[in-house]
């Protein structure tokens, strides 16, 4: 199976979890219901772990054709940093989440009701957030320069001179370090939350990815058909 039909079903996979993860009772009020999420989150991270072993295969494969990704519509693409999501962007969806609900709880906040949810982030998971997000800019300016040292020596490539093959197989190394800065940012997040937290996580990430998805279609059609 090409990659692009591994990522098509993959991708209508993850769409039929995160509807089942949508339909499970929020607030967790017990123990069985903290199990199931714990369960259903299990779940998303062993989908999303499979995806990345996949793409490993065919980067190993094809490396070029793994950075063009043409089974992406032209808007993924463009917010791909080393052939995919930039990691930092996990981060900024915790606040944006957490602040929003936040606000709309903010009266039964006052009044000492909680949700459990993202808007209930306790001051050290804050902090541990924080902590993470400066590690995983560390982590993706190291990548960005490597990555940007291979585009410099692109002239050796377009001269053909060099291991040519040596420079294909250190384009493979930048990507799975950086798939690798992926997985780990979601692994950690969500072993910081509790498990309704980070499935409200997961949910809002695949969200995300989906409407960004559906507005690449729409304008790659448009284009396609002015």
């Amino acid at each position: 199976m090409s990659f692009q039909r591994f990522y098509e079903t993959w991708f209508d996979q993850l769409k039929k979890i995160v509807r089942q993860l949508s339909q499970v009772p929020r607030p967790a009020t017990s123990d069985q219901h903290r199990e199931l999420h714990q369960q259903l989150v299990q779940k998303v991270v062993s989908h999303i772990y499979e995806y990345y072993r996949v793409k490993s295969l065919a980067a190993n494969n094809d490396i070029l054709s793994v950075y063009s990704a043409p089974w992406s519509t032209s808007l993924e693409r463009s917010l791909h940093w080393i052939a995919g999501w930039r990691p930092t962007t996990a981060f900024h969806l915790i606040y944006t989440e957490s602040s929003i609900l936040f606000e709309s709880h903010i009266i039964d906040i006052l009044r000492g009701l909680r949700y459990g949810d993202l808007g209930d982030l306790s001051p050290d998971q804050l902090a541990r957030v924080s902590e993470l997000q400066c590690e995983a800019v560390r982590e993706e300016n190291s990548i960005t320069d490597e990555f940007n040292d291979w585009q410099d020596s692109a002239s050796e490539i377009l001269g053909l001179m060099g291991d040519i093959e040596g420079k294909m197989e250190k384009l493979v190394e930048i990507l799975e370090k950086a798939d690798k800065l992926r997985m780990k940012t979601i692994e950690n997040l969500v072993e910081l939350l509790t498990p309704q937290q980070a499935l409200e996580f997961l949910i809002a990430s695949a969200h995300l990815q989906f409407g960004i998805r559906r507005w690449g279609i729409n304008h790659d059609r448009q284009r396609e058909n002015p």
